[in-house]
Order: structure tokens, then sequence, then C-alpha cells
């Protein structure tokens, strides 16, 4: 289906795929993208690029890209369901799992196991690769997740993790103690211009702003921390920690070092997990409250998990 969208009066040379984006909060990056290296962004009928610039009154006729079949073989792999309907899935990803295939993974991925799971019943918008994901977490990052399993759902979800209608808190144990109870970072993120899979503070990045508690103390020394993200960008918390001087465990890309504490046994992933999210549902507009208990490694880092956890239940951001 093609949309037609005018460009408001008073705008002035923007760029193209810059102005779609604002206007398609529910289609991830990536499909937009797609969409104009295929050719299927016009501007007043002829076919623009991305850098194309618009002005006001400009007629922009978009179309999504053809959803091709999959080509991936489901596997049975477990899952802890939170929650799941007709429309969507929330489950407890495990530390060490890839979400979605690329360049080097295997088949035992996220979408691998969901395929399984929903008998192929996910949201096409993701594309090839990454059908039904509309967010992620980093390979060694655990915690709560949610999956569209139709388009609609897909497009409410979207919406809501692009224009920030849902609350995400995480759980990290760092090295050291900090000497207030709570703070809030808000210092810019953007690419490591000398490792690209690295985020960094950078002036011109893109704003992030994260608030953070001290949940309490153990020996190492060690503290676990609760983090709510005003902003969605890569790595943050993990960056806007490492920049307090409270680097996440095991997190050496961002300057945790083992020296740093005096653990018997160091942990052997960044010690970062997903407890909560909170959002409408994507179709009853129910209100939805998703946790996910630290596993089984996290607790043993930090014994006194229960009490704080009590703690912070009690008293949320």
């Amino acid at each position: 289906m093609i949309q037609t969208l005018e460009v408001e009066a008073g705008t002035s040379k923007v760029r193209a795929d810059k102005w779609v984006s604002s206007k398609m909060h529910d289609l991830s990056r990536m499909l937009i993208q797609k969409a104009f290296e295929e050719g299927l962004v016009k501007l007043n009928d002829k076919v623009i690029s991305k850098s194309t610039k618009l002005v006001g009154g400009d007629l922009v006729q978009f179309q999504l890209p053809e959803i091709k079949p999959l080509d991936l073989t489901p596997q049975d792999i477990p899952l802890n369901i939170i929650y799941e309907d007709e429309h969507m899935v929330a489950l407890d990803k495990p530390s060490g799992m890839i979400v979605h295939p690329g360049a080097g993974t295997g088949n035992d991925t996220l979408v691998h196991a969901l395929l399984h799971h929903c008998k192929g019943g996910l949201s096409g918008i993701g594309g090839v690769e990454r059908p039904g994901i509309v967010h992620r977490l980093d390979r060694e990052t655990s915690g709560v997740m949610v999956v569209a399993k139709s388009d609609l759902a897909h497009r409410g979800l979207a919406y809501a993790f692009a224009n920030r209608k849902l609350s995400k808190e995480y759980l990290a144990l760092v090295a050291g103690v900090p000497d207030r109870l709570s703070g809030s970072i808000e210092l810019p993120i953007g690419r490591n211009q000398n490792h690209r899979h690295k985020m960094t503070i950078r002036e011109d990045g893109k704003p992030a702003h994260t608030d953070w508690e001290f949940l309490g103390e153990a020996l190492g020394p060690i503290s676990l921390m609760r983090c709510y993200m005003h902003s969605g960008r890569t790595h943050q918390i993990r960056v806007h920690l490492s920049e307090m001087g409270f680097p996440i465990l095991a997190d050496e890309i961002y300057g945790y070092r083992p020296s740093r504490t005096q653990l018997e046994v160091q942990p052997v992933r960044t010690m970062l997990h997903a407890y909560r999210l909170k959002l409408n549902h994507p179709i009853t507009r129910e209100a939805l409250e998703l946790i996910a208990v630290p596993p089984a490694d996290f607790q043993q880092q930090y014994p006194g998990w229960e009490g704080s956890l009590a703690k912070m239940d009690r008293e949320q951001f």
C-alpha cells in the first residue's frame, strides 16, 4: 500500500530519510532505509534518495518493502515466558542469547526460538531476519523483552519504544560504592570513532538521560544500582555508569578491571539485567507490568538481592 504524506508548511530543506522517520514512528530505521534503497520512496511521483531535501508542500509517496519469506529453521529452544496472548509475547531473555541472526551467528538466536514457540506467527514488519522484534538487549544482558505476533501489535509497540511511552528499569552490579543514594546522568552518547562497536560520551552525540539509585552494597566492594532510562541509546547504561566511575562488573569494554574488586570468583558476563518493563498493551491498552527476577549468576554475586528488590518495589521511580 502506498501512503502519500504532505510535508508541513514552513519546512525547509530537511533530509528525506529523517523526515520520513519522524512520520513513520512504527517502522524501524532499517526498514525505512530499505524502502529508499529499493526506490519505494518518491517525491511528486519521482524516486528520491535518502539525502534529498524536502520543503513545505512536497508530496512524499512511501511504500513498504516486500516482506520476503523467512529462510530460518525454527529451533526448539526453551523460553521463559512472562506474558502471552494472540498479539504479543513477553519473555525473560537469558544472558548469552543473541536476539536476531546476523553475520557469524548460529541457529540458536531468540528469533529461531520464537519461530518454534509461536509456530511462525510473528509480525513480518521486522523483515526477514527480525520477525516480531521491536527492541533488543545486548547478548550478555538478561531480562524482559517483548515481541510482536501481529503487524498491528508491532506498530503499536514500536511507537511506544520510539516515543518513550513506557518505563524501563534495569539492575546493574557495579564496582565501587557511590557517595550518594541517587542521581541523574545527562550526557550525550555517540559512536566511538576508533572502535565502531563501542559508544562514548560525545558533545555531538545524541541526548541521553539515565536516573540511578543505590540499592545496597556487597563485599567486593560492589553495589547494586537501579537505572531508569529516559532515552534509548545504544549501551546507554553501560556508558553512563562507566563515566560516573562505576563500571558494571565484567564489562571490560567500558572500563571494568578485575583489580577494581576483591571478588574470589569474577563474573563471566556483564552484570546488567532488564528487571521491569511497564507499558500499555498495543491493542487492548491494558496496563502491563512485566518483571523478570534476576538470574542465578546475578543473585550469587549479590546475596542480598531479595531485600533490595523488595525495597525497590515499595519505592518505585
